[in-house]
C-alpha cells in the first residue's frame, strides 16, 4: 500500500489539482505573517459547498486588503464588526467572523504571531499537536469580549476531530508543491489527519479504523494508521487522497478505489 500511496502522491499532489480549494488563497501571500492569518480564515470557513466557501473567504480577505496582518493591527474592533455585520456563511454570521478576527488581533498583540501562540501551547514531547491545538483554540475563543467565533473555532476538549484546524496546520507546517508551509519548527510527524467525510470513508476502506464516529479519537487512530507508512509525515497523502471525492464526487470515489486496489 505504501507504494500505491506514493504513486498517488506523485501523480496528484500538484497545484494543478488545487482548484477549487480554499488553500489557493494562501498562495497570494509571500509573508508568513499574512499567510497564517489568511490560512486560518480560509480553513475556518472550509465547510459546505466549495463554491460558497471560495466566495465567503474571498469576501473576508478582500475587505482586509493586501495585508491581513496590517488590517488587524490597524483596524479598531468596532470597525471590524461594522465591516462584517452583513456577512453570512451557512451557520456563521457577521458577529462570528468578527469575533474570530478580533481573536486573531488580540493574539497577534499578545504573542506577535499566530505561530508563537500555537508553539506556546505545546512541547516536542507531546507526541501530537493536540495540547498546542487546545491552547491555540482556547486563546482565540476567549479574546473577544463582545462575541465568540462559535463553530468557526472548535474545541479539541469536546472531542471534535477539528478537521478544519488540522487542515490549517497541514497547510502551515508541511511544505511541498501543494502546502506552502511557513511554520517550520513544528515537526510534520506531530500532525493529525484532517478527518473530513472523504478521508473518513477512505480510512475505513483502508482498514485504518473501525470506528463509526469521525471524532478526535478516530482522527488520531487514522493518523496512527498512516504513520505505519509515513512515520515522519502521516498527513502526506491527505491532499491526493481527498482530490477524487472533492473534484468528482461518487465517480471520483470509484476511481480512487481502483487506484488503491480496494
Amino acid at each position: 500500500m505504501q507504494a500505491k500511496l506514493n504513486h498517488l502522491y506523485a501523480q496528484y499532489n500538484r497545484r494543478d489539482y488545487v482548484h477549487p480549494d480554499p488553500l489557493e488563497f494562501l498562495y497570494h501571500y509571500d509573508q508568513i505573517r499574512d499567510r497564517e492569518i489568511a490560512g486560518l480564515i480560509a480553513s475556518s470557513l472550509a465547510y459546505g459547498k466549495v463554491a460558497r466557501i471560495l466566495i465567503s473567504v474571498s469576501r473576508v480577505l478582500d475587505v482586509m486588503g493586501p495585508s491581513p496582518f496590517e488590517y488587524l493591527s490597524c483596524t479598531p474592533e468596532r470597525d471590524i464588526f461594522r465591516h462584517f455585520e452583513s456577512f453570512v456563511h451557512r451557520f456563521a454570521r457577521g458577529e462570528n467572523i468578527s469575533a474570530l478576527l478580533i481573536g486573531i488581533k488580540h493574539t497577534l498583540a499578545d504573542y506577535g504571531s499566530l505561530y508563537n501562540c500555537f508553539a506556546k501551547g505545546g512541547t516536542a514531547s507531546d507526541g501530537t499537536i493536540v495540547p498546542a491545538l487546545s491552547f491555540f483554540a482556547g486563546t482565540l475563543n476567549s479574546a473577544s469580549e463582545k462575541s465568540v467565533p462559535g463553530h468557526l473555532m472548535p474545541c479539541p476538549e469536546k472531542g471534535s476531530a477539528c478537521k478544519r484546524l488540522n487542515l490549517y496546520l497541514r497547510w502551515m507546517v508541511r511544505c511541498d508543491d501543494v502546502d506552502p508551509g511557513g511554520w517550520e519548527a513544528i515537526p510534520t510527524s506531530m500532525l493529525i489527519v484532517p478527518l473530513d467525510v472523504h478521508m473518513f470513508r477512505i480510512s475505513r476502506e483502508l482498514g485504518l479504523t473501525g470506528r463509526r464516529q469521525a471524532d478526535l479519537k478516530t482522527a488520531i487512530e487514522v493518523t496512527e494508521g498512516f504513520r505505519q507508512w509515513f512515520p515522519e509525515d502521516p498527513v502526506r497523502c491527505d491532499f491526493a487522497l481527498t482530490r477524487f471525492g472533492i473534484r468528482n464526487g461518487a465517480a471520483g470515489n470509484v476511481a480512487l478505489k481502483k487506484e488503491l486496489g480496494i
